[in-house]
């Protein structure tokens, strides 16, 4: 399954997820609104804040929306390797291998 359809498919997953739940939902996406709104840090730190802890903490799916949730918020490849670097420095070799699905991640949402 490429990064793009397992992306579609845990959005798939969440959907019916939150009609099972929908308190829950909309408790987690009033977190998630107030977390991102701007102050001291932007947008685009935040996004690259989320997708450290996803490598760190092996989340895929975590790392696909964050990706593109980055792309979507002008970050660069560049940056992104930068901050896997980092991801990889904290994180040691598990770090590593998420890091890498990352980047694959974000070649093929690229292309």
């Amino acid at each position: 399954m490429s990064y793009k359809e397992a992306t579609a498919a845990i959005r798939s997953e969440l959907r019916v997820l939150h009609k099972l739940n929908p308190e829950t939902a909309r408790g987690f996406g009033a977190l998630s609104k107030a977390a991102m709104e701007e102050g001291a840090l932007d947008h685009k730190t935040r996004e690259f804040l989320a997708l450290a802890i996803a490598v760190t903490q092996r989340c895929e799916p975590c790392i696909n929306l964050h990706i593109e949730a980055l792309m979507k918020a002008g970050a660069s490849r560049e940056e992104l390797g930068s901050a896997l670097a980092m991801c990889v420095q904290m994180g040691g070799g598990p770090a590593l291998m998420y890091a890498a699905h990352a980047l694959a991640a974000w070649d093929e949402m690229a292309g």
